[in-house]
């Protein structure tokens, strides 16, 4: 049975923390606030709990949930030879609203879905969020909507499309804030040279430029002094950005 506890009461939300982390020890999920939409979670290391959390979106293999961290220091146990172009955004943005897609750890046991040998981490600025990942550890995080839904904006509306299929719901009011929409996080293709956005979202090009000058927009190519060398890597980066929940050119709805 489903348990719902309201987080803007301080002993609440020391339950609701408790409560989530006994369920994702359990290989259950939680729905939680983030500082862009409510998330779904489960423990990212568990192939179990990351199936259960696909089947409670109605989402296959093919969109692989993002993971969510509790500190930058976390990327370099999860991801692998990262640029340090992607460092400086991290630095930047986190915690925030940028997603960046890495080369997954080769030794970590966990199965995500089709990731193609990578893994999108985000730092969220959250606190009950944060607070939560500080206990749990990282977890695998989907928009908490059935897929082809909106976002849920609060927990409640996760709740009316999710029902017993999550554990525990830790409603925090309206994110990001009320009476806003619902805005993904930007997601940034870190495998690919030069790096490029797949998904616009949170933090805008125009910001990341002034950290990455040479970093690619939504759709855009390479110069054509560079696009040979980025033909060999297209199918691939094809493939990878698709896998997270963007496609260059087309900007995807699906918030993840």
């Amino acid at each position: 049975m489903s348990t719902s506890y309201d987080c803007t009461n301080p002993e609440e939300l020391s339950e609701g923390l408790a409560a989530a982390q006994r369920a994702i020890a359990a290989k259950a999920c939680v729905v939680l606030p983030t500082d862009t939409v409510y998330g779904i979670g489960a423990d990212a290391f568990s192939p179990q709990a990351v199936a259960t959390l696909l089947a409670a979106k109605g989402r296959g293999r093919s969109m692989p949930p993002p993971v969510l961290i509790p500190r930058m220091q976390t990327m370099d146990g999860l991801a692998t030879d990262i640029p340090e172009d992607a460092r400086n955004l991290a630095r930047t943005f986190w915690p925030g609203g940028l997603t960046l897609i890495c080369h997954a750890q080769p030794s970590l046991s966990w199965d995500l879905g089709d990731t193609m040998g990578t893994v999108a981490l985000r730092m969220p600025d959250d606190r009950i969020a944060l607070e939560l990942l500080g206990v749990t550890g990282p977890l695998a995080v989907s928009s908490a909507n059935r897929t082809g839904s909106p976002a849920a904006q609060n927990a409640a509306e996760a709740q009316a499309m999710l029902a017993e299929s999550v554990e525990v719901y830790l409603e925090a009011g309206h994110r990001p804030v009320a009476g806003s929409d619902g805005v993904p996080s930007t997601i940034v293709d870190a495998t690919s040279e030069p790096m490029r956005v797949v998904r616009q979202g949170a933090v805008s090009l125009e910001a990341l430029r002034e950290v990455v000058p040479g970093i690619l927009g939504l759709g855009e190519e390479p110069p054509a002094e560079e696009a040979a060398a980025e033909d060999a890597a297209t199918d691939t980066a094809a493939g990878t950005a698709e896998a997270h929940g963007g496609t260059a050119p087309s900007l995807v709805k699906e918030q993840g």
